[in-house]
């Protein structure tokens, strides 16, 4: 077969530069790290709110903030009640869940060497306005299931 017909599996699996593992890695880290507190804190039953504050929005008006239950929903993901925490809150569930997917690629790339072509092409189309755009629509989202049981319950 001529080399022009040939599969090139480099570019398919390029491999990763020693810089691409260790950026990799620290966001694999990065997540566990920020799950790790909150895990520890739930199945210590520690009451956060002691310690993060509560919810001056909540204890004004008597109804959800954007971010309400997103210490809750934190504690129950990094428990792994998944489906728990999208019920709390939808917006931290979703959010979460793709953390996980992110730190899960992150740690292939850093143990395997490999960097995916479909990650570089995700990187180099993303910009900084997209995520900051997801986030609010995701917020906003999370908010309206929260804000319209909050409303139920009230009636």
């Amino acid at each position: 077969m001529p080399q022009s017909q040939q599969v090139n599996k480099a570019k398919k699996f390029p491999p990763a530069s020693k810089r691409q593992r260790i950026i990799a890695l620290l966001i694999c880290l990065g997540v566990v790290l920020y799950f790790a507190p909150f895990a520890a804190a739930g199945y210590a039953k520690v009451n956060l709110g002691r310690y993060l504050g509560y919810c001056g929005f909540k204890q004004r008006t008597n109804l959800p903030c954007p971010t309400c239950g997103m210490t809750t929903a934190t504690i129950a993901f990094a428990q792994g009640r998944i489906v728990q925490a999208f019920y709390i809150q939808p917006a931290a569930g979703l959010i979460y869940s793709l953390a996980v997917i992110a730190a899960a690629l992150a740690l292939f790339v850093a143990v395997s060497g490999i960097y995916p072509s479909f990650i570089k092409r995700f990187l180099a189309e993303i910009r900084i306005r997209h995520i900051i755009l997801f986030l609010i629509i995701v917020l906003a989202a999370g908010w309206a299931v929260t804000l319209t049981r909050a409303l139920a319950t009230q009636t």
